[in-house]
């Protein structure tokens, strides 16, 4: 199995906590396009004709092109790949883009999963992420999708933020819980360099971050969830019975994937590949058939440390039988010393000779990580 990401890079504003590749101007849209249909029958032989179990449009905001956009790309992988009988299709979505009528057409395409930034209830929160959207948007957008024949859906919620209090954190997961969304995606706000959330921060022009706030959130957000029957399969994201995300998964779980579209990032199991984060440059590539990427080769402790890292972030965790085989004895001791010392502080468990994060450990996990890794 494996996996297709295709990165729509347009937004129609500005999020302030935002690092990912848009624009918020629509001029180049048609040649972006054209270029992502392209790239994809250029690249059709990238994951050697694997079957496809999950394909994810994201961004940006995919749900601003039309109908006939997204079935041309649907179409031209489905001419260039192999798809499972199982396909699992997400589309993300802004709210103020849910109507009716796209719901039916994204059905009529394949789409089976949306995945819908809410982010806030309230709308001061909306207003301070620089959000398009409302509250009331919000929740008619919810409404909306639960009437239409997707049943497979995800809401997005951002916490650990100052304007964000413990109350009004567990309104936010009440008002989801309450609709029966199957999957929630919950993350602590973090301040990325080069965005407007940083500058202001910087400038004193808002708050900073506290991280006693996220690692309280996070807790609220397990015990709220787990209690009403969610599963936390990874750090970010619960979910009902049979309703964990293919494609996430796929990544934690070191599957194959290709990228598609500008920034696009790429894993065949030897190697991982990085497209141009400027969509002029990119069309450019793509129609003159150079390489529009950066790739970098892995190296076996690459590969280890990468297994490490997401594996140590999902309910199944680390297998202490598969490192114990891919590992040298040295290397092995070393990490069972370091895994010791972890259970000592309670920041791990061992179960069925699997390593799992507690609770406490869950808010450490990139800390914990990088002490396990192979140097």
């Amino acid at each position: 199995m494996a996996g297709i990401y295709i990165h729509i890079p347009f937004c129609t504003q500005a999020c302030y906590y935002c690092d990912f590749h848009f624009s918020t101007s629509f001029k180049g849209k048609n040649n972006v396009l054209e270029a992502i249909n392209r790239e994809i029958m250029i690249r059709k032989n990238y994951l050697n004709n694997a079957l496809i179990d999950t394909i994810y449009l994201g961004g940006g905001t995919p749900s601003i092109l039309n109908y006939n956009e997204i079935s041309s790309i649907l179409n031209t992988i489905n001419n260039n790949f192999k798809l499972s009988d199982n396909l699992e299709l997400t589309l993300e979505a802004n709210p103020e883009d849910i109507k009716p009528e796209k719901l039916d057409n994204w059905n009529d395409a394949g789409i089976n999963r949306v995945s819908l930034g809410v982010q806030s209830f309230r709308n001061e929160d909306l207003k301070y992420m620089n959000r398009i959207h409302n509250s009331t948007q919000a929740i008619q957008a919810i409404r909306v999708l639960k009437k239409s024949k997707i049943t497979n859906i995800n809401v997005d919620l951002i916490y650990g933020f100052p304007l964000l209090d413990n109350s009004s954190w567990i309104k936010n997961l009440e008002q989801v819980a309450q609709f029966d969304i199957p999957h929630i995606s919950c993350y602590c706000l973090t301040v990325e360099k080069k965005t407007p959330l940083f500058y202001f921060i910087k400038k004193k022009k808002c708050l900073p971050l506290d991280p006693n706030t996220g690692k309280l959130q996070f807790s609220i957000a397990r015990d709220i969830l787990i209690n009403r029957g969610y599963r936390h399969y990874e750090i970010s994201n619960f979910a009902k019975t049979k309703f964990e995300a293919v494609h996430n998964q796929n990544y934690w779980n070191n599957t194959k994937y290709l990228g598609i579209g500008p920034s696009a990032h790429s894993f065949d199991g030897k190697s991982r590949q990085w497209n141009i984060r400027n969509n002029a440059i990119y069309c450019k590539k793509i129609a003159n058939n150079q390489v529009h990427y950066i790739e970098e080769k892995l190296t076996k402790n690459n590969m280890l440390n990468e297994y490490i890292l997401t594996s140590l972030r999902t309910s199944k965790g680390i297998s202490l039988n598969y490192l114990r085989k891919e590992m040298s004895n040295d290397e092995f001791k070393r990490f069972n010393k370091e895994i010791e010392q972890l259970k000592k502080n309670k920041l791990i468990n061992k179960k069925d000779n699997n390593i799992l994060l507690t609770e406490k450990g869950m808010l450490l996990a990139d800390s914990i990580s990088s002490n396990l890794f192979l140097i």
